[in-house]
Protein backbone atom coordinates (compact mmCIF):
# COMPACT_ATOMS: atom_id res chain seq x y z
CA UNK A 1 0.00 0.00 0.00
CA UNK A 2 0.98 3.85 -0.93
CA UNK A 3 0.20 5.52 3.10
CA UNK A 4 1.24 9.00 2.52
CA UNK A 5 0.79 11.54 5.70
CA UNK A 6 0.51 15.14 4.09
CA UNK A 7 2.21 17.32 6.43
CA UNK A 8 2.39 21.26 6.98
CA UNK A 9 1.48 24.13 9.04
CA UNK A 10 -2.54 25.39 8.71
CA UNK A 11 -2.29 27.78 5.30
CA UNK A 12 0.31 25.59 3.49
CA UNK A 13 -2.47 24.17 0.88
CA UNK A 14 -2.47 20.53 2.36
CA UNK A 15 -6.54 20.34 1.50
CA UNK A 16 -6.21 21.07 -1.74
CA UNK A 17 -2.90 19.01 -2.30
CA UNK A 18 -4.57 16.02 -1.02
CA UNK A 19 -8.09 16.23 -3.35
CA UNK A 20 -4.90 15.84 -6.68
CA UNK A 21 -3.21 13.19 -4.30
CA UNK A 22 -6.23 11.19 -4.17
CA UNK A 23 -7.03 10.97 -7.53
CA UNK A 24 -4.09 10.61 -8.93
CA UNK A 25 -2.90 7.55 -6.90
CA UNK A 26 -6.27 6.08 -5.85
CA UNK A 27 -6.09 6.50 -1.93
CA UNK A 28 -8.59 7.28 1.03
CA UNK A 29 -8.86 10.44 2.45
CA UNK A 30 -8.43 10.13 6.44
CA UNK A 31 -8.88 13.50 7.58
CA UNK A 32 -9.17 13.79 11.50
CA UNK A 33 -11.51 16.74 11.70
CA UNK A 34 -13.60 15.08 8.71
CA UNK A 35 -14.00 11.80 10.08
CA UNK A 36 -14.92 13.78 13.52
CA UNK A 37 -17.78 15.58 11.46
CA UNK A 38 -18.78 12.71 10.06
CA UNK A 39 -19.36 10.59 13.36
CA UNK A 40 -21.15 13.59 14.68
CA UNK A 41 -23.65 14.23 11.52
CA UNK A 42 -24.38 10.48 11.44
CA UNK A 43 -25.39 10.69 15.17
CA UNK A 44 -23.33 7.39 16.09
CA UNK A 45 -22.19 6.35 19.70
CA UNK A 46 -18.88 7.37 18.92
CA UNK A 47 -20.43 10.65 17.25
CA UNK A 48 -22.05 11.46 20.56
CA UNK A 49 -19.30 11.20 22.70
CA UNK A 50 -16.96 13.25 20.46
CA UNK A 51 -19.96 16.21 20.73
CA UNK A 52 -19.90 15.93 24.35
CA UNK A 53 -16.30 16.45 24.26
CA UNK A 54 -15.90 19.26 22.36
CA UNK A 55 -19.26 21.11 23.76
CA UNK A 56 -17.15 21.15 27.55
CA UNK A 57 -14.24 22.01 25.69
CA UNK A 58 -11.85 19.19 25.66
CA UNK A 59 -10.09 17.54 22.98
CA UNK A 60 -11.55 14.30 21.57
CA UNK A 61 -8.05 11.77 23.25
CA UNK A 62 -5.72 9.33 20.81
CA UNK A 63 -7.53 6.73 21.76
CA UNK A 64 -10.69 7.71 20.14
CA UNK A 65 -8.98 9.11 16.97
CA UNK A 66 -7.31 5.88 16.49
CA UNK A 67 -10.45 3.99 16.60
CA UNK A 68 -12.21 6.33 14.03
CA UNK A 69 -8.85 6.03 11.64
CA UNK A 70 -8.85 2.09 11.98
CA UNK A 71 -12.89 2.47 11.00
CA UNK A 72 -11.72 3.97 7.98
CA UNK A 73 -8.85 2.08 6.84
CA UNK A 74 -10.99 -1.14 6.78
CA UNK A 75 -13.61 0.52 4.70
CA UNK A 76 -11.42 1.57 2.41
CA UNK A 77 -9.69 -2.02 1.35
CA UNK A 78 -10.08 -0.97 -2.15
CA UNK A 79 -7.46 1.50 -2.56
CA UNK A 80 -4.38 1.57 -3.10
CA UNK A 81 -3.41 3.24 0.19
CA UNK A 82 -4.06 6.48 2.82
CA UNK A 83 -3.75 9.60 2.87
CA UNK A 84 -3.18 11.04 6.25
CA UNK A 85 -3.96 14.78 6.77
CA UNK A 86 -4.20 15.96 10.17
CA UNK A 87 -2.32 12.99 11.42
CA UNK A 88 0.27 12.29 13.51
CA UNK A 89 0.46 15.79 15.09
CA UNK A 90 2.43 14.66 17.99
CA UNK A 91 5.21 12.21 18.63
CA UNK A 92 2.97 9.94 20.44
CA UNK A 93 0.53 10.09 17.76
CA UNK A 94 3.52 8.91 15.67
CA UNK A 95 4.06 6.01 17.30
CA UNK A 96 0.39 4.98 17.86
CA UNK A 97 0.10 5.65 13.94
CA UNK A 98 3.14 2.66 13.19
CA UNK A 99 1.30 0.28 15.82
CA UNK A 100 -2.05 0.80 13.89
CA UNK A 101 -0.35 0.41 10.48
CA UNK A 102 1.43 -2.89 11.56
CA UNK A 103 -1.57 -4.48 13.06
CA UNK A 104 -3.11 -4.26 9.76
CA UNK A 105 0.12 -5.59 7.85
CA UNK A 106 1.32 -2.09 6.30
CA UNK A 107 3.09 0.52 7.08
CA UNK A 108 3.48 4.59 6.28
CA UNK A 109 5.34 5.11 3.20
CA UNK A 110 6.03 8.61 3.54
CA UNK A 111 5.62 11.70 5.21
CA UNK A 112 5.46 14.83 2.69
CA UNK A 113 5.74 18.39 4.46
CA UNK A 114 4.87 21.27 2.78
CA UNK A 115 7.23 23.80 3.71
CA UNK A 116 5.49 27.70 3.09
CA UNK A 117 7.58 30.56 5.74
CA UNK A 118 5.59 32.49 8.46
CA UNK A 119 4.89 35.65 6.38
CA UNK A 120 3.30 33.98 3.34
CA UNK A 121 1.06 31.27 5.39
CA UNK A 122 -0.56 34.29 7.69
CA UNK A 123 -1.03 36.25 4.47
CA UNK A 124 -2.79 33.02 2.92
CA UNK A 125 -4.74 32.50 6.42
CA UNK A 126 -5.62 36.17 6.81
CA UNK A 127 -7.27 36.16 3.10
CA UNK A 128 -9.22 33.07 3.83
CA UNK A 129 -10.55 34.87 6.88
CA UNK A 130 -11.98 37.76 4.72
CA UNK A 131 -13.42 35.32 1.85
CA UNK A 132 -14.53 32.47 4.51
CA UNK A 133 -15.57 34.45 7.39
CA UNK A 134 -13.34 31.96 9.61
CA UNK A 135 -13.47 33.62 12.54
CA UNK A 136 -9.97 31.91 13.44
CA UNK A 137 -7.99 33.56 10.88
CA UNK A 138 -7.41 36.48 12.52
CA UNK A 139 -3.77 37.92 12.46
CA UNK A 140 -3.05 36.92 16.52
CA UNK A 141 -4.77 33.84 16.32
CA UNK A 142 -2.62 32.95 13.27
CA UNK A 143 0.61 33.70 15.18
CA UNK A 144 -0.72 31.12 18.03
CA UNK A 145 -1.67 28.48 15.83
CA UNK A 146 1.62 28.88 13.74
CA UNK A 147 3.59 28.96 17.17
CA UNK A 148 1.48 25.41 18.53
CA UNK A 149 2.10 23.86 15.14
CA UNK A 150 6.06 24.21 15.72
CA UNK A 151 5.99 23.27 18.93
CA UNK A 152 4.69 19.83 18.58
CA UNK A 153 5.06 18.90 15.55
CA UNK A 154 9.19 19.18 14.98
CA UNK A 155 9.50 16.14 17.24
CA UNK A 156 7.33 14.21 14.39
CA UNK A 157 9.63 15.42 11.96
CA UNK A 158 12.62 14.28 13.87
CA UNK A 159 10.96 10.85 13.88
CA UNK A 160 10.37 10.34 10.10
CA UNK A 161 13.78 12.14 9.44
CA UNK A 162 15.02 9.05 11.42
CA UNK A 163 13.65 6.95 9.64
CA UNK A 164 14.31 8.14 6.03
CA UNK A 165 10.58 8.50 5.10
CA UNK A 166 10.85 12.47 5.36
CA UNK A 167 10.19 14.70 2.42
CA UNK A 168 10.24 18.81 2.70
CA UNK A 169 8.12 20.05 -0.03
CA UNK A 170 8.11 23.76 -1.03
CA UNK A 171 5.03 24.75 -0.60
CA UNK A 172 5.19 27.95 -2.46
CA UNK A 173 4.12 28.93 -6.04
CA UNK A 174 1.32 27.42 -8.46
CA UNK A 175 -0.69 24.53 -7.45
CA UNK A 176 0.77 22.22 -10.52
CA UNK A 177 4.19 23.14 -9.53
CA UNK A 178 3.29 22.08 -6.23
CA UNK A 179 1.79 19.01 -7.27
CA UNK A 180 4.81 17.95 -10.03
CA UNK A 181 7.26 18.30 -6.08
CA UNK A 182 4.64 16.02 -4.66
CA UNK A 183 4.62 13.69 -7.12
CA UNK A 184 9.14 13.53 -7.87
CA UNK A 185 8.88 12.39 -3.98
CA UNK A 186 6.72 10.07 -4.21
CA UNK A 187 7.92 8.56 -7.03
CA UNK A 188 11.02 8.61 -5.47
CA UNK A 189 9.21 6.64 -2.54
CA UNK A 190 7.97 3.97 -4.60
CA UNK A 191 10.95 3.30 -6.11
CA UNK A 192 13.03 2.18 -2.95
CA UNK A 193 9.94 -0.01 -1.81
CA UNK A 194 11.18 -3.61 -1.21
CA UNK A 195 9.42 -6.10 -3.11
CA UNK A 196 9.99 -9.49 -1.16
CA UNK A 197 8.39 -12.72 -2.49
CA UNK A 198 7.45 -16.03 -1.08
CA UNK A 199 8.20 -18.70 -3.33
CA UNK A 200 6.73 -21.90 -2.18
CA UNK A 201 5.65 -24.79 -3.22
CA UNK A 202 5.82 -28.35 -2.72
CA UNK A 203 9.32 -30.76 -2.80
CA UNK A 204 10.21 -31.35 -6.38
CA UNK A 205 7.98 -27.98 -7.82
CA UNK A 206 10.88 -26.27 -9.11
CA UNK A 207 11.58 -23.56 -6.57
CA UNK A 208 15.13 -23.23 -6.62
CA UNK A 209 15.65 -23.68 -10.87
CA UNK A 210 12.86 -20.46 -10.90
CA UNK A 211 14.08 -18.95 -7.77
CA UNK A 212 17.45 -17.80 -9.37
CA UNK A 213 15.95 -17.02 -12.43
CA UNK A 214 13.36 -15.01 -11.15
CA UNK A 215 16.34 -13.06 -8.60
CA UNK A 216 18.52 -12.36 -11.50
CA UNK A 217 15.57 -10.83 -13.81
CA UNK A 218 14.22 -8.60 -11.12
CA UNK A 219 17.28 -7.87 -9.16
CA UNK A 220 15.90 -9.83 -5.98
CA UNK A 221 18.57 -11.47 -3.82
CA UNK A 222 17.66 -15.34 -3.54
CA UNK A 223 17.59 -16.88 0.04
CA UNK A 224 17.13 -20.41 -0.25
CA UNK A 225 17.37 -22.06 3.76
CA UNK A 226 18.27 -25.53 2.44
CA UNK A 227 21.06 -24.26 0.33
CA UNK A 228 22.46 -22.08 3.50
CA UNK A 229 21.84 -25.02 5.30
CA UNK A 230 23.88 -27.62 3.14
CA UNK A 231 26.75 -24.86 3.01
CA UNK A 232 27.06 -25.35 6.69
CA UNK A 233 27.43 -29.20 6.73
CA UNK A 234 29.99 -28.95 3.95
CA UNK A 235 31.95 -26.52 5.84
CA UNK A 236 31.45 -28.63 8.61
CA UNK A 237 31.01 -25.89 10.59
CA UNK A 238 29.15 -25.81 14.68
CA UNK A 239 25.48 -24.72 12.49
CA UNK A 240 26.82 -27.50 10.11
CA UNK A 241 27.14 -30.08 12.86
CA UNK A 242 23.66 -29.26 14.73
CA UNK A 243 21.98 -29.57 11.80
CA UNK A 244 23.01 -32.28 9.40
CA UNK A 245 21.03 -34.96 11.32
CA UNK A 246 17.68 -33.10 10.54
CA UNK A 247 18.65 -32.62 6.83
CA UNK A 248 19.75 -36.23 6.15
CA UNK A 249 15.62 -37.20 7.05
CA UNK A 250 14.26 -34.12 5.22
CA UNK A 251 13.12 -32.77 8.90
CA UNK A 252 12.79 -29.30 9.96
CA UNK A 253 15.89 -27.99 11.36
CA UNK A 254 15.48 -25.26 14.22
CA UNK A 255 13.92 -22.12 13.80
CA UNK A 256 16.63 -20.30 15.80
CA UNK A 257 19.53 -21.80 13.46
CA UNK A 258 17.10 -21.29 10.31
CA UNK A 259 16.87 -17.18 11.87
CA UNK A 260 20.57 -16.19 12.00
CA UNK A 261 21.16 -17.84 8.45
CA UNK A 262 18.35 -16.14 7.24
CA UNK A 263 19.38 -12.56 9.09
CA UNK A 264 22.82 -12.59 7.92
CA UNK A 265 21.99 -13.18 4.33
CA UNK A 266 19.92 -10.28 4.38
CA UNK A 267 21.90 -8.00 6.41
CA UNK A 268 25.02 -8.64 3.93
CA UNK A 269 22.88 -8.01 0.28
CA UNK A 270 20.70 -5.11 1.18
CA UNK A 271 21.63 -3.31 -2.10
CA UNK A 272 19.43 -5.39 -3.87
CA UNK A 273 15.32 -4.49 -4.12
CA UNK A 274 14.28 -7.23 -2.12
CA UNK A 275 14.43 -10.86 -1.76
CA UNK A 276 13.50 -14.42 -2.95
CA UNK A 277 12.94 -16.47 0.32
CA UNK A 278 12.54 -20.32 -1.03
CA UNK A 279 11.58 -22.86 1.32
CA UNK A 280 10.68 -20.95 4.44
CA UNK A 281 8.50 -19.93 5.91
CA UNK A 282 7.45 -23.64 5.99
CA UNK A 283 5.10 -23.55 9.32
CA UNK A 284 2.64 -20.43 10.60
CA UNK A 285 5.11 -19.61 13.31
CA UNK A 286 8.05 -19.48 10.68
CA UNK A 287 5.75 -16.83 8.74
CA UNK A 288 5.76 -14.53 12.15
CA UNK A 289 9.27 -14.92 12.12
CA UNK A 290 9.74 -14.10 8.72
CA UNK A 291 7.24 -11.14 9.28
CA UNK A 292 9.45 -10.02 12.42
CA UNK A 293 12.59 -10.33 10.40
CA UNK A 294 11.52 -7.98 7.76
CA UNK A 295 10.13 -5.43 10.29
CA UNK A 296 13.40 -5.15 11.31
CA UNK A 297 14.14 -3.34 7.91
CA UNK A 298 11.00 -1.71 7.51
CA UNK A 299 9.80 -4.27 5.08
CA UNK A 300 7.19 -6.79 4.87
CA UNK A 301 6.02 -9.66 2.32
CA UNK A 302 4.76 -8.52 -0.72
CA UNK A 303 3.38 -11.80 -2.22
CA UNK A 304 3.58 -15.28 -2.13
CA UNK A 305 3.57 -17.74 -5.26
CA UNK A 306 3.24 -21.14 -4.85
CA UNK A 307 3.76 -23.95 -7.62
CA UNK A 308 1.35 -26.24 -7.99
CA UNK A 309 1.77 -29.71 -9.70
CA UNK A 310 0.26 -33.32 -9.10
CA UNK A 311 2.15 -35.34 -6.68
CA UNK A 312 2.64 -38.66 -8.72
CA UNK A 313 4.65 -35.70 -10.64
CA UNK A 314 6.39 -34.31 -7.77
CA UNK A 315 7.59 -38.17 -6.74
CA UNK A 316 9.14 -38.94 -9.95
CA UNK A 317 11.07 -35.41 -10.47
CA UNK A 318 12.58 -36.09 -6.72
CA UNK A 319 13.41 -39.84 -8.09
CA UNK A 320 15.49 -38.78 -11.39
CA UNK A 321 16.58 -35.75 -9.21
CA UNK A 322 18.36 -39.01 -6.64
CA UNK A 323 19.89 -40.26 -9.97
CA UNK A 324 21.84 -36.97 -10.68
CA UNK A 325 24.35 -34.91 -9.85
CA UNK A 326 22.05 -32.68 -7.77
CA UNK A 327 20.81 -35.65 -5.59
CA UNK A 328 20.14 -34.81 -2.02
CA UNK A 329 20.53 -37.00 1.11
CA UNK A 330 16.75 -37.17 1.48
CA UNK A 331 15.90 -38.09 -2.56
CA UNK A 332 17.26 -41.65 -1.73
CA UNK A 333 13.90 -43.25 -0.91
CA UNK A 334 10.36 -43.20 -1.67
CA UNK A 335 9.70 -43.63 1.96
CA UNK A 336 11.17 -40.27 2.75
CA UNK A 337 10.01 -38.49 -0.25
CA UNK A 338 6.74 -39.20 0.70
CA UNK A 339 7.44 -38.06 4.18
CA UNK A 340 8.56 -34.43 3.15
CA UNK A 341 5.39 -34.36 0.14
CA UNK A 342 2.80 -35.06 3.62
CA UNK A 343 5.08 -32.61 5.88
CA UNK A 344 4.21 -29.91 3.27
CA UNK A 345 0.59 -30.92 3.24
CA UNK A 346 -0.03 -30.71 6.88
CA UNK A 347 2.42 -27.82 7.65
CA UNK A 348 2.80 -25.74 4.93
CA UNK A 349 -0.54 -25.35 3.39
CA UNK A 350 -1.90 -23.73 6.71
CA UNK A 351 0.64 -20.80 5.69
CA UNK A 352 -0.52 -20.62 2.30
CA UNK A 353 -4.33 -20.45 3.84
CA UNK A 354 -2.69 -16.88 6.28
CA UNK A 355 -1.35 -15.50 2.88
CA UNK A 356 -4.52 -16.24 1.31
CA UNK A 357 -6.38 -14.13 3.68
CA UNK A 358 -3.70 -11.42 3.36
CA UNK A 359 -4.50 -11.40 -0.34
CA UNK A 360 -0.63 -11.93 -0.95
CA UNK A 361 -1.32 -15.70 -2.67
CA UNK A 362 -1.07 -16.77 -5.87
CA UNK A 363 -1.09 -20.66 -7.39
CA UNK A 364 1.26 -20.91 -10.34
CA UNK A 365 0.76 -23.93 -12.44
CA UNK A 366 4.68 -26.08 -12.46
CA UNK A 367 4.13 -28.16 -15.36
CA UNK A 368 5.70 -27.96 -18.96
CA UNK A 369 8.70 -26.31 -19.71
CA UNK A 370 11.16 -24.38 -17.38
CA UNK A 371 10.81 -21.57 -19.55
CA UNK A 372 6.99 -22.01 -20.23
CA UNK A 373 7.21 -21.97 -16.17
CA UNK A 374 9.24 -19.08 -15.96
CA UNK A 375 7.00 -17.51 -17.78
CA UNK A 376 4.08 -17.75 -16.00
CA UNK A 377 5.66 -16.51 -12.58
CA UNK A 378 7.04 -13.69 -14.56
CA UNK A 379 3.95 -12.30 -15.65
CA UNK A 380 2.71 -13.07 -11.66
CA UNK A 381 5.74 -11.27 -10.44
CA UNK A 382 5.44 -8.06 -12.48
CA UNK A 383 1.80 -7.87 -11.77
CA UNK A 384 2.39 -8.15 -7.66
CA UNK A 385 5.38 -5.54 -8.10
CA UNK A 386 2.60 -3.02 -9.74
CA UNK A 387 0.02 -3.99 -6.92
CA UNK A 388 3.24 -3.27 -4.48
CA UNK A 389 4.55 -0.45 -5.67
Amino acid sequence: MLNIALFGPPGAGKGTQSQLLIERYNLAYISTGDLLRQEITEGTELGQQVKEIIAHGSLVSDEIMVELIEKRIVQSADRNGILFDGFPRTLVQSYILDGLLLKLNTQLSCMLSLEVPNEELTKRLIERGKSSGRSDDTEEIIKFRLQEYENKTSPVKGYYEEKNIYFPINGVGKIPDISKRLDKAIELTLQKEWFNLVLSGPPGSGKGTQGNMLARKFNLYYISTGSLLRKEVKADSEIGRRVKDFIDVGDLVPDEIVIQLIEREMKLNNQAGGFIFKGFPRTVLQSYILDGLLRKMSMNVSCVIELSAPTLEMIKRLDRRSRSDRARPYDMSTELIIHRLEEYETKTTRVMDMYKKQNKHMVINAMGSNDDIFERLSIAVESAMKKAR
